[in-house]
């Protein structure tokens, strides 16, 4: 038995411990970028509270997924005021733009030098300013993982900043904050919340720990999504889907993810399309395509993982792996997300989205070897 594990240095969860946050950034710093999303009224009794504190604060919204221009504007006035706190409050976008600045803010160089993939994938040498992660959505788990995701338009690419150096300093959880999204958000997130678990727990990399918060995780999940999804003020379904979202990171962040990610990141790149959305259209078929390969190649503790999975989400100790991806497959028709076909995804773009997934880091972690030919057939299935 041989793992290791990291997080963010503190971390806060319960209904209204947002208002522990003034306090806590006085002790880190006078003068903070405050990395949003578009709803600023949400953010404002927030940034009151900074004032009473005697904070001095600069906005800067992040109204999609961030981009290499949006970093670098947002590094620019980092610089330029001498800040030394940046908080993310918001969705993924928000606090993975904040994690991104902190960390450049004290390195010198271009940003994409720092990146995988399309970069040079240099090592962060300085400490990142303080950072405070504030999630809104139950989803990505970004206030306790150690990567930015950055979107390349030019090319056409999502791509990761990542260092152990990245993990917020302190991350405030309060599910009270995530009443307000609506039931399309919720769905999208929570299917990211689950595949962030489930290709955690079924990857060639899983450790002892990080299965123990994807079993958690997975649990409240299977609960409660559909709860928070038909009613968003419902607090005990809210609470579970953001502490699993918040086991999610953790686990992700010291583990490897699969396929779907792998996948995830060409296609976001590629499309004006949320990762929520692209992750519960690939979900179940590469669950069903991993489950297939696993049996053929005799991989019996792989496939094992696949019915625990099973088991965990149906609530059926008789059930087996496939009934994991006909759970799944049968929750995401409930909670109407669309078919990747809905955003033009056709099948003459497959070949370039293969192409692109085999270099992404996500797609080594998948438990079955695919063959260029099984990823395109998991391509057709999500359309």
């Amino acid at each position: 038995m041989k793992f290791e594990f990291a997080t963010s240095a503190r971390i806060l969860f319960g209904n209204g411990c947002l208002a522990n946050v003034p306090d806590i950034a006085k002790s880190f710093g006078n003068r903070a970028l405050v990395v949003t999303g578009i709803n600023r009224d949400m953010v404002n009794p927030f940034l009151n509270g900074l004032t009473r504190m005697d904070i001095g604060f600069e906005v800067l919204s992040i109204d999609r997924e961030p981009t290499i221009t949006d970093i670098e504007a947002g590094l620019s006035i980092a610089r330029h005021l001498s800040c030394n706190l940046v908080i993310g409050y918001g969705g993924g976008s928000a606090i993975d733009s904040a994690k991104a600045i902190a960390a450049m803010a004290n390195n010198s160089g271009d940003l994409s030098d720092y990146l995988e993939v399309i970069g040079k994938g240099k090592l962060l040498v300085e400490a990142p300013l303080p950072c405070i992660a504030i999630p809104t959505t139950s989803g990505t788990g970004a206030e306790v993982t150690k990567n930015a995701v950055i979107k390349s338009p030019e090319h056409k690419m999502k791509v990761s900043l990542r260092s152990p150096l990245m993990f917020p300093a302190v991350a405030i959880i309060d599910p009270e904050l995530t009443w307000s999204m609506p039931p399309e958000l919720t769905a999208s997130t929570g299917i990211d919340a689950l595949t962030h678990l489930l290709e955690t727990f079924v990857s060639n990399q899983s450790n002892v720990f990080t299965d123990m918060l994807c079993r958690e995780g997975m649990r409240r999940i299977s609960s409660s999504l559909q709860l928070a999804w038909s009613d968003g003020t419902n607090a005990s379904a809210r609470e579970d889907m953001s502490l699993a979202s918040l086991l999610g990171g953790m686990a992700l962040a010291n583990g490897k993810l699969g396929a779907v990610h792998g996948l995830a990141g060409p296609l976001g790149g590629m499309y004006t399309i949320s990762h929520g959305t692209v992750c519960a259209a690939l979900l179940p078929a590469v669950m069903e395509t991993n489950i297939r390969l696993l049996s053929e190649q005799g991989l019996n503790d792989r496939l094992e993982r696949y019915n625990d999975v099973a088991r965990i989400l149906t609530g059926n100790q008789f059930s087996s792996a496939l009934n994991s991806a006909e759970w799944v497959r049968e929750l995401v028709i409930h909670m109407k997300i669309p078919p990747l076909s809905v955003f033009g995804i056709n099948k003459t773009e497959f070949p370039e989205i293969v192409f692109s997934s085999r270099s992404t880091s996500s797609m080594k972690g998948n438990p079955a070897v695919l063959t260029d030919k099984n990823i395109m057939s998991i391509l057709k299935m999500a359309l």
